[in-house]
């Protein structure tokens, strides 16, 4: 299914068709890590659905990098990917600000969205993503959303 990019409404009616879940809040985001299956930096959007959290990263491939594959530099185009975890899997949603002026000043610090979650085999995974304060409706959602499971 393709989404319609330059209709934002029609964008998130078919993604929520797509998924079947309510989109809660979203924001744009920079994964780094705790995605087995992905190495960061990866940039998407952040996702909160009245069924967990998802990370949609929408593959771009340059002109560049088109015209070295298809000149017979090989390699196939770059895919979506996606990451999802139910809400009853995630213990906990943060998102990190740096407070300390000093620190700001001597290191560039975006606020990082910290998910802790339950993964399969049992074990509490950390994703990391970095993005803006835009995200805080994200965090806020999901914390609505695992609070009143317990």
């Amino acid at each position: 299914m393709e989404f319609d990019a330059k209709d934002p409404a029609s964008f998130w009616r078919d993604y929520e068709l797509r998924y079947g879940e309510k989109v809660l809040a979203h924001a744009l985001g920079c994964y780094m890590t705790g995605w087995d299956e992905f190495q960061g930096p990866l940039w998407g959007l952040l996702i909160a659905t009245d069924g967990g959290f998802r990370f949609h990263h929408f593959p771009h491939e340059g002109w560049i990098q088109l015209l070295s594959r298809m000149s017979g530099g090989g390699g196939s185009a770059p895919s979506e990917k996606t990451i999802f975890i139910p809400q009853n899997q995630i213990l906990d949603i943060q998102l990190l600000i740096e407070k300390s002026w000093l620190r700001k000043l001597l290191t560039a610090s975006p606020p990082q969205l910290a998910l802790r979650f339950l993964k399969n085999d049992g074990t509490e995974g950390l994703l990391l993503a970095e993005t803006d304060k835009t995200a805080m409706p994200v965090v806020q959602a999901l914390k609505g959303q695992f609070t009143h499971q317990s």
